[in-house]
Formats: C-alpha cells, structure tokens, sequence
C-alpha cells in the first residue's frame, strides 16, 4: 500500500476523534457561554449595588452620591432618628401579625382542602388568585375598600347601620393593622399551597396504621400530620419574613405610611430618605440594616437546609 493511501487511511481514522473532542469541548462550553451574561448581571446589579449601597452608608451623600468618608456616623444617626424607632416598631407588629394570621389560615385551608372535598381544583385557584396580583394592585385595591367615603363603612351605612364605622385607614392607632389584613389576603393561598403539598407528602401507611389504632382525625392532624410539617412552617415562616422586612409596594399604595409616619415601615423611610429628603447615606445604612435583618432569617435555614441534605447523603 502506498504512503498516500496510508495517509488517507489515518485521517479518515483521526476525523471522528477530533469531531468528538470538538464535540466535547463545545458541550462543556457551551452553558458557560450561555450562563455567563446573566451572571455578569447578577454579579454587577445585585451584589455590585449591594456592596456600593454599603459604601454609601458610610459617606456623607446628600441628593447625590458622595464618597466623603464618614465612618459610622449614618448609623448613629439612623439609631438616634425617633422616625426610625417607629418604623422598626410597626414592622414588628406588622411581621408578628401577618405571619402568624397566614399560617393559620393557610394551614387551615389547606387541612380543609386535604379531605377530598368537591372543586377542590377551583377553591384552590380561588384561594391562590390573590398571589397572581402585584402589592400595587393590592393596595389600591384595599384602599378603595377601607376608605370610609366609598368603601366597607359606606356600604354598611347605606344598608342602613348608621352607627357603624370602620376607618381604620385614617386612624393612626389602627392603620398599620390595615396593611396586615391586605397582606394576609394576598398571602394566605400561598401559604395553603405549601401546606397542601406538605400534607400529600405525609406517608399514608402512618395514617391508616393510627386509624387501626382508634386515633380520631383531630388527633392525626394534631399529634402525628401537623409535627410532621415543621419543615414546611420553617420554610413558610422564613418567606413570609422576608415579605415582611422588604414590605414596600403594599404599604406606599394602601396608606403611604400615614397618616403622619403611623403606618411607616423601614422599607418607605429608607426609599423617602434617599430620593425625596436628599438623605442618601443615611437611606444607605437603614437598607443596610434591612439587608442584615434578612441574612439573619436566611442564614439558619441556609444552615438547616444543608444540614438535611447532608445527613440524608
């Protein structure tokens, strides 16, 4: 056989080789590729403006940044703001309320909706509807319907209940109660899809084997289904505060954080600070301890989720 023959005969042999390691190399680029721009904008407009907001919080900016460095001085002054105190204290009754009432709710409906009731599959489009809304909507929603002029009380008044009143949103001791009875309505249907899904995971063998035993229902949910979903109360209650902390949309619409600052929460004084009283770095350091506040709820089920997975590998 000639040399040109031979040669022929290995590059034909060489070419699915190299078609292959191509083939390889291109697979294992390929998602990096693809992948690579929504990381970069993840790196540069999430943690990027996270890490520059933290800078911010420690100069004096004004309407403008400033990189005027003037150590802890905005916290200080963050901590000494009576507006501030306010604030943390109406999200602390906003955060203890919303999430208690949702997963109340939301474990009831969804023990309701586990007794293979008729249209289950619409009760429970009905219940997760509110969730399809945006917090806008919600809260201009609710607005309408708690304003004493055109909403609830009016409705009430014209059926003839002349006495009856229901002005929460305008009284200062009862609005920010108002924004827990909108959250909790837009909110509780996702809690019940968690809990539902939570209670078809529950072994049935379990179940029948404590119905053999003469255990009525109440007593299954109570001392054998319910302890079983803790994860899924973790899991409920660390979404739910952080719809708390970061509770923005939904109070600017429903009342503003009025009247006066009774319904203000951290999430309104840090956006009025940094773009309508030219406070930027004092904005700054309270969406920094926003920040904190949140790692601090995330971090333990972080640490409880891998925690899980490693004891069951």
């Amino acid at each position: 056989m000639s040399e040109s023959k031979t040669a022929d005969l290995t590059s034909v042999a060489m070419t699915p080789r190299r078609n292959s390691r191509m083939g390889d190399t291109l697979a294992y680029w390929m998602p990096k590729l693809v992948l690579s721009p929504t990381l970069i904008i993840v790196l540069v407009f999430f943690y990027g403006f996270i890490l520059w907001t933290g800078y911010l919080s420690f100069t004096n900016s004004r309407m403008l940044p400033s990189y005027d460095f003037v150590g802890w001085a905005n916290y200080v002054r963050l901590f000494n703001n009576e507006r501030w105190f306010v604030s943390l204290r109406n999200l602390a009754v906003y955060s203890v309320l919303f999430i208690a009432i949702c997963l109340a709710i939301g474990l009831s409906l969804a023990i309701l909706l586990d007794q293979k009731i008729r249209a289950e599959g619409a009760l429970r489009t009905i219940y997760l509807y509110p969730m399809a809304l945006s917090f806008i909507v919600t809260g201009t929603v609710w607005k309408w319907m708690l304003n004493p002029q055109v909403g609830i009380e009016q409705f009430v008044r014209s059926l003839g209940w002349e006495t009856f009143r229901f002005d929460w949103l305008v009284d200062p001791n009862f609005s920010i109660y108002t924004i827990v009875v909108a959250a909790v309505w837009q909110s509780s249907g996702f809690v019940m899809a968690l809990f539902l899904a939570g209670l078809r995971g529950v072994d049935d063998s379990i179940i029948k084997a404590a119905q053999i035993d003469g255990a009525s229902r109440f007593m299954i949910y109570t001392r054998i289904i319910i302890p079983s979903l803790r994860p899924v109360f973790f899991s409920a209650f660390v979404m739910l505060a952080h719809i708390a902390i970061k509770s923005f949309d939904l109070a600017l619409a429903l009342t503003g954080g009025g009247p006066g600052v009774s319904s203000d929460l951290p999430a309104i004084f840090m956006y009025q600070m940094s773009f309508t009283r030219n406070q930027m770095g004092l904005g700054a350091a309270s969406a920094m301890i926003m920040l904190l506040t949140v790692v601090a709820i995330l971090v333990p089920y972080l640490y409880s989720e891998l925690r899980t997975k490693k004891h069951e590998h």
